[in-house]
């Protein structure tokens, strides 16, 4: 098993965070700019594990119920990544996607790097995809084609701004 690693941004001063109600709104938001252009995607995949929350919320908004993920690593602490990103197991079901209408989502665009690998994957199987994030950055190799705000600083999400839990931490439940 894999241990999911919290990258810790207590100590950084210029950071955006990002709130639960806020989130709501971005959601909404980058939805109104997807359903406003004449992309109609037929499946989402959300890129994991930061842009699964985001999927989650843009599968509700736009009325999209084939869903999927693939799971791609990258980030190994605040603003330290591998050198290149590695597509993990379980791996997207690529058969199924030719021809098809794909929205592809993540929670930011950093270096466009994972995006990059996602769009590249999805598009030499035959699909037609573009990508929607929360946040773009200047820096990115990737344009994304829907982004609800461009930042340059690190971004806090809602989903992660804690570190995980442990048992230890867990109260066990009273009769």
């Amino acid at each position: 098993m894999t241990i999911a690693h919290h990258a810790d941004s207590s100590t950084l001063t210029d950071k955006e965070v990002l709130t639960w109600d806020g989130f709501g709104d971005a959601v909404r938001e980058l939805a109104t700019l997807v359903a406003d252009s004449s992309f109609r995607p037929e499946i989402l995949v959300a890129v994991a594990r930061g842009g699964l929350i985001p999927g989650g919320g843009l599968s509700y908004a736009l009325g999209i119920k084939l869903t999927d993920a693939i799971n791609v690593e990258f980030y190994t602490d605040v603003e330290e990544t591998l050198p290149d990103p590695v597509l993990l197991a379980p791996h997207l079901d690529t058969e199924s996607i030719k021809g098809r209408r794909i929205l592809v989502v993540d929670d930011v665009a950093d270096s466009g790097r994972t995006l990059a690998l996602v769009l590249d994957l999805l598009q030499q199987h035959g699909a037609e995809a573009r990508s929607a994030v929360l946040y773009g950055k200047p820096r990115s190799i990737v344009a994304p084609d829907y982004v609800w705000r461009e930042t340059d600083r690190w971004i806090v999400f809602p989903w992660s701004a804690q570190p995980p839990v442990s048992g230890a931490q867990v109260a066990p439940a009273e009769d």
